[in-house]
C-alpha cells in the first residue's frame, strides 16, 4: 500500500516546487537589489570562481555539442550579451564609499530584467516539459531549440562574471586610496 502512495507524494512536492518558485524568485529579487557591504576577499573569491565556472561552462557547452546542435556557439552569444549588461550593471551601481567601509547597490531594473529573465526561461522549461508529456512536436521556433537554455546560462554567466570583476576593480581602487589615508 505505501508503494502506491509514491506517485502522489512526488506530485505533491511538485506542485510544492511550483508554488514556492515564484516566491524564490521574489526573495531573489529583493536580495539582489539590497544594499550589500563589500569585503575583500568575498569580492575576490567571486570574481575568481566566477571566472573559472565560465570555463567550466563553456566546456560543457563544448561537450554538449554532441547532443545540442550549436551548444557552444549559443552560450557564446550569451555571454557576450551578458558581459554588455554586465558593463551596464557596474555602471549603473551605486557605490558608497566611506573611510572605513564600501558599499554597493545594484540597480534594481537591471536586477528585476535578469530576475525576469530567469523566470521566463523557467517558465519555458515547463512548458516545453508539458507540451513534450503531451506528445507536442516542438521541433519549429526560436524557444523551442534547446540552446536557448545556452543562452540563456550563457546571458547571467556573463552578466555575473564581468559584475564581478568590475565590482572587484572598484573595490581594489577604494582599497588603494583608503591604505594612503
Amino acid at each position: 500500500m505505501p508503494l502506491l502512495l509514491l506517485p502522489l507524494a512526488v506530485l505533491a512536492l511538485l506542485l510544492l516546487f511550483l508554488l514556492l518558485l515564484p516566491l524564490g524568485l521574489l526573495l531573489r529579487y529583493k536580495r539582489g537589489r539590497a544594499r550589500q557591504r563589500a569585503f575583500g576577499w568575498i569580492v575576490a573569491s567571486n570574481a575568481w570562481l566566477m571566472l573559472v565556472s565560465v570555463l567550466i561552462f563553456l566546456v560543457s557547452a563544448w561537450a554538449s555539442g554532441t547532443w545540442v546542435p550549436h551548444a557552444l556557439p549559443w552560450a557564446a552569444s550569451g555571454m557576450l550579451a551578458g558581459a554588455v549588461v554586465g558593463l551596464a550593471g557596474v555602471g549603473r551601481t551605486r557605490f558608497e564609499i566611506t573611510p572605513g567601509s564600501f558599499h554597493y547597490t545594484p540597480d534594481r531594473w537591471l536586477v528585476l530584467l535578469l530576475t525576469a529573465v530567469v523566470a521566463l526561461r523557467i517558465g519555458l522549461g515547463i512548458w516545453q516539459g508539458a507540451s513534450r508529456l503531451r506528445g507536442m512536436n516542438l521541433n519549429a521556433g526560436l524557444l523551442a531549440d534547446a540552446g536557448s537554455l545556452f543562452a540563456v546560462a550563457g546571458l547571467l554567466m556573463g552578466y555575473h562574471l564581468v559584475y564581478a570583476w568590475g565590482l572587484r576593480r572598484r573595490w581594489r581602487g577604494w582599497r588603494a586610496g583608503n591604505t594612503q589615508s
